[in-house]
């Protein structure tokens, strides 16, 4: 193949100029900075909705416990007379719970067991993302006297 051939080749292909790369860039930027606030906005009402399952899962294995001991476990107890035998509770059956630890809440806090509770026969809670009372939105208090909002 001769030098003119080649050139002839070389002047038909067609690229991208960095101008094109850069309006690309930025363009793929813009819409980035537009989905991932809803993203994490979403990420946040998983985690509250993932918290309000568990204690409804604990809700369940401690009316278990209740049905078999008579009583529900006691603040002293907490939640780990669910998966292991506690003095006292001659009727256990358990364990109440497929897991051999106790699960932590999303945000990699344990659950807060009270009994007997101010809302009820216990009070079973997380304090949310920012760990104290109170808040809203993702820091909001997830409860099990309460429904999810």
């Amino acid at each position: 193949m001769n030098k003119r051939k080649r050139r002839t080749i070389l002047k038909g292909r067609a690229g991208f100029t960095l101008i094109e790369l850069m309006v690309v860039m930025i363009i793929l930027g813009l819409l980035a900075a537009l989905v991932a606030p809803r993203m994490f906005g979403k990420l946040g009402k998983a985690k509250t909705n993932a918290a309000y399952t568990q204690i409804q899962m604990f809700g369940t294995a401690l009316d278990s416990f209740r049905l078999d001991v008579g009583r529900y476990p006691t603040s002293a107890e907490g939640l780990e007379a669910l998966i292991s035998p506690v003095s006292g509770a001659d009727d256990w059956n358990g364990p109440y719970l497929k897991k051999t630890e106790i699960p932590l809440d999303p945000w990699n806090q344990p659950y807060l067991y009270e009994s007997p509770g101010k809302n009820g026969d216990y009070d079973l809670y997380s304090l949310g993302a920012d760990k104290a009372e109170g808040g809203e939105g993702e820091n909001t208090d997830v409860v099990s006297w309460k429904g999810l909002k």
